[in-house]
């Protein structure tokens, strides 16, 4: 089984960064790819940027310049940077991982909060 473990939410102001973490244990993969979702109250869930097994990213066009994702393989680790937040950035962030191959994505974590306070 694998577990997803984000932290780094929090309450920032508009303008202001955060920066979130999400760390991965259990199964091993030799390939897999890792994403960030968002939730806020009342809609659905959404895209926010994903990074394959080969380091290939993929922005949200609502957070392209702002939102930077990364990753750290050893360590099973996935990060998003995330700078000049705006209010309608507020939302529950989850991370989530995509086995190659796969359509959907078949793990996900519990969430983190963000609020942007305008």
């Amino acid at each position: 089984q694998v577990q997803l473990v984000e932290s780094g939410g929090g309450l920032v102001q508009a303008g202001g960064s955060l920066r979130l973490s999400c760390a991965a244990s259990g199964r091993t993969f030799s390939s897999y790819n890792m994403g960030w979702f968002r939730q806020a109250p009342g809609k659905e869930r959404e895209f926010v940027a994903t990074v394959t097994w080969s380091d290939r990213r993929r922005y949200a066009d609502s957070v392209k310049g702002r939102f930077t994702i990364s990753r750290d393989n050893a360590k099973n680790t996935l990060d998003l940077q995330m700078n000049s937040l705006k209010p309608e950035d507020t939302a529950v962030y989850y991370c989530a991982i995509q086995l190659v191959g796969n359509t959907a994505y078949d793990y996900w974590g519990q969430g983190t909060q963000v609020t942007v306070s305008s």
